[in-house]
């Protein structure tokens, strides 16, 4: 049967041993006799036929013990390819039919550098078995992409889904990605949810945050961080600032306002039919005026709102009661009652308001009270309980101003007068509804980077890895494996013995 020597003997009758479990009803008499050394003609076909039903590693195994017990089962040509193998030299050529897994070209494409060159035709064959980090050699060296869809050919849903992470993010769903523990991919899903994204200071994420929050310091941070197509978005926001204009995919954008609410400051009367964000700027710019008591900034700007006559009612409610308060001011009392007549709806504020004035009326011209609203002579909103360290900030701005000095002391003698009664005013209100004033508390989803792939987890292919690739190449020797043993050369049994 072509074993000769003692030794070889042995190693037939452990290789035997180990077979016998995976022997068949129609080989396990043969295996059974060669044990009890009656080998005969049965032998070989017998444990081709065992092999051809084992797996890969078992079929490896036995080709090997046989090339190194020296016996002649194999054909010249897979004794040959096996004795290189075992040597370690892996760049073979061999044909497409002898490399059905396509261990031979993956062997000779790891041993030449030449991951990248290995031919996508065989992908199929090799992306079901290769070691997980021989993978990732194959995906770094864009060798295999997207379109190859690895992650079909791996039966181990954890491979399956670290797989889909590396080539396509966005196909991963939230679960699996807590499951992968993938940091990234949760901190980015639970910004864009407007969540607390999870804790890491200064990364992306946290800039963006911080952004949306309106700190205008952090932009060229942020634009270290992201890809140049966001860089130019951003510098687009950054360049409209200055006329107050800006392209339609900015503004609609309610997650960047805060920032440009930041940086805009207009020089003039903001248009509120340009744009929602412009209506908003608009209302905060006159209540802002109002506030200053600027009214000759603050009087064209609410000319502009009141021509804004599709806005919303609650919007439209705050626009009348502005356009009341400065007539109150001038004292034109017949037309504040018109104006606060048009808000429509049920608002306690604007009852309050028209009452205010209709007490006024009452009131002989040279007798009234002030008209203003001493909290936004303060610069504050109605009824805010901070005016008082807010009045002594101001002091000391103006220590040196008469008029300004008589104006805040004069706000501050109201509001305390006021508060002495219990706590009733008779100071005209605004605004009505102060939730119509804020901004949006957004995230600004287009400047936040595309998920990128997950990040490579495998060292680079071991030499174990590099094992099992070459095992696999072994394995796919069985076809030489012959149905009877080679003649041995004349000296084949001196060489052996």
């Amino acid at each position: 049967m072509g074993v000769f020597g003692a030794q070889a003997v042995l190693q037939a009758h452990s290789l035997l041993q180990q077979l016998a479990p995976l022997a068949q009803e129609t080989t396990h008499d043969a295996l059974a006799d060669a044990r009890r050394d009656e080998p005969d003609e049965r032998l070989l076909p017998a444990v081709r036929t065992v092999l051809e039903r084992a797996d890969p590693a078992t079929v490896a195994a036995t080709l090997t013990a046989v090339h190194a017990g020296g016996f002649l089962w194999l054909s010249e040509v897979g004794e040959q390819l096996l004795t290189a193998l075992t040597a370690g030299h892996d760049a073979l050529a061999v044909s497409g039919s002898e490399d059905p897994s396509g261990a031979f070209a993956l062997l000779t494409a790891l041993a030449t550098d030449g991951a990248a060159t290995f031919p996508s035709r065989m992908l199929p064959q090799v992306l079901p078995w290769i070691p997980l980090s021989v993978l990732d050699d194959l995906i770094d060296a864009g060798a295999v992409g997207p379109e190859h869809q690895p992650w079909q050919y791996r039966g181990d849903e954890p491979e399956h889904v670290y797989l889909k992470a590396r080539l396509v993010p966005n196909q991963v769903t939230a679960e699996q990605a807590t499951a992968l523990d993938w940091t990234a991919r949760q901190r980015r899903n639970a910004f864009l949810a407007g969540g607390e994204p999870l804790p890491s200071v200064g990364d992306v994420y946290d800039l963006l945050e911080r952004v949306a929050d309106g700190d205008a310091s952090v932009v060229k941070e942020l634009e270290r961080e992201l890809p140049r197509d966001l860089v130019l978005r951003l510098r687009r926001l950054l360049d409209g600032v200055d006329v107050g204009n800006w392209d339609r995919d900015i503004w609609e954008d309610r997650g960047l306002w805060r920032l440009i609410f930041s940086l805009w400051e207009p020089k003039a009367a903001v248009n509120p039919a340009r744009s929602p964000l412009h209506a908003l700027m608009a209302l905060r710019q006159a209540y802002d005026l109002l506030c200053l008591n600027d009214l000759a900034r603050a009087l064209p700007q609410i000319d502009k709102l009141m021509s804004f006559e599709t806005a919303d009612p609650a919007y439209r409610a705050e626009v009348l009661n502005f356009h009341a308060y400065t007539l109150l001011l001038r004292e034109e009392l017949d037309a504040a009652t018109a104006a606060l007549m048009g808000v429509s709806g049920s608002r306690d504020s604007a009852e309050s308001n028209l009452r205010m004035i209709e007490q006024r009326r009452t009131v002989p011209r040279n007798d009234r009270p002030a008209a203003s609203n001493p909290y936004l002579d303060l610069g504050l909103p109605h009824g805010a309980p901070n005016w008082e360290t807010r009045y002594r900030d101001l002091r000391r701005e103006h220590m040196h101003d008469v008029d300004m000095s008589a104006r805040l002391n004069s706000a501050m003698k109201r509001i305390r007068d006021a508060e002495r009664d219990e706590g009733s005013s008779s100071f005209f209100v605004l605004p009505l509804d102060a939730d119509v004033f804020e901004l949006p508390d957004e995230v600004p989803v287009t400047l936040v980077p595309p998920l990128a792939p997950l990040t490579r987890r495998t060292m680079p292919h071991s030499p174990e890895d590099l094992g099992l690739v070459r095992q696999r190449a072994v394995a796919d020797l069985l076809p030489h494996l012959l149905s009877a043993p080679r003649r041995p050369h004349r000296n084949a049994r001196m060489h052996t013995q």
